[in-house]
């Protein structure tokens, strides 16, 4: 019997006793789920009539339009967040002082207070009339600074000898920082970023609080306002609205999986060049240069 380093392997009774807590465990599980879904079919939530209201143009409009302003507010404070994460990496990692304590302050301080306070904050104080700006900018500063952590992690784990060469090779500090460790800093950590790019994407739900009107706003006024049989449609909802969700974070990490495979099969570096045989010219050459 193979044992562990760390723990002795579980021997006959206690294999029987983990196997009985396990079926103990899903029975009880299955138990509430159907508890449940038994009594959200008590209340009518999954009739036919519940799902028909997906059927009404004005219903269909109000999700197309929550998507919209999603991937609006989503795809300005990904960009935003992302030139602002490079320009916050580069800056910590600045040989002057001033500069690199700046950037760090920038960093902790978004990082450590809450994003729902950070956009609701600017939406008082500065957009009440425009909630997508709050958003847009809210998310930019949370995920800038994240990810600004990332790239320096990345940055960090270029191995030196990479930047001792392009400065032996006459190469200015930003054409270093910019043509050769940021490159490879963004393809190491791509999965990262990507994840956080994921976080940024369900992150805009946070607008419904301040009234912007993106895609949980617009599930949230329907759940609310549209009755069947005096029931509102919850779990419909909740199940249209987390589906699109979880389609458009799918749809994200797919197009960075191709983004890596792409990167992948790119051939980069300078080829070495083949080493050629000695001649009797260039030993005679070699020669004469002795003398």
């Amino acid at each position: 019997m193979s044992s562990s380093v760390l723990f002795d392997a579980p021997g006959p009774k206690a294999r029987m006793r983990n196997r009985l807590y396990a079926v103990i465990g899903s029975a009880g599980l299955v138990a509430l789920l159907g508890f449940v879904v038994y009594r959200l079919a008590a209340k009518g939530q999954f009739d036919g009539a519940m799902w028909d209201i997906f059927n009404y143009a004005g219903v269909r409009n109000s999700i197309v339009t929550g998507l919209v302003s999603t991937l609006q507010a989503f795809a300005m404070a990904g960009v935003l967040s992302l030139v602002l994460a490079v320009l916050l990496a580069v800056a910590r990692l600045s040989d002057h002082k001033p500069v690199s304590w700046v950037a760090t302050g920038i960093i902790e301080l978004f990082r450590a207070v809450p994003l729902l306070i950070t956009i609701y904050v600017l939406w008082v104080g500065f957009f009440t009339s425009e909630p997508l700006w709050a958003v847009v900018i809210g998310l930019t500063l949370y995920n800038g600074a994240v990810q600004a952590e990332v790239l320096r992690a990345g940055i960090v784990a270029v191995p030196k000898g990479q930047s001792e060469a392009a400065y032996a090779l006459g190469m200015s500090k930003t054409q270093v920082m910019t043509t050769v460790l940021i490159p490879q800093a963004v393809r190491s950590m791509l999965p990262t970023i990507v994840s956080q790019l994921v976080v940024t994407l369900k992150d805009t739900s946070l607008g419904f609080v301040i009234t912007y009107e993106e895609l949980l706003y617009a599930g949230r006024q329907m759940a609310s306002t549209i009755l069947v049989d005096g029931e509102n449609p919850y779990v419909p909802v909740v199940l249209v609205f987390g589906a699109i969700y979880v389609a458009m974070c799918l749809a994200l990490s797919a197009l960075a999986n191709w983004i890596e495979r792409r990167g992948r099969r790119t051939k980069t570096g300078i080829k070495v060049a083949e080493a050629q045989k000695a001649t009797p010219d260039m030993g005679n050459a070699g020669g004469g240069a002795a003398v």
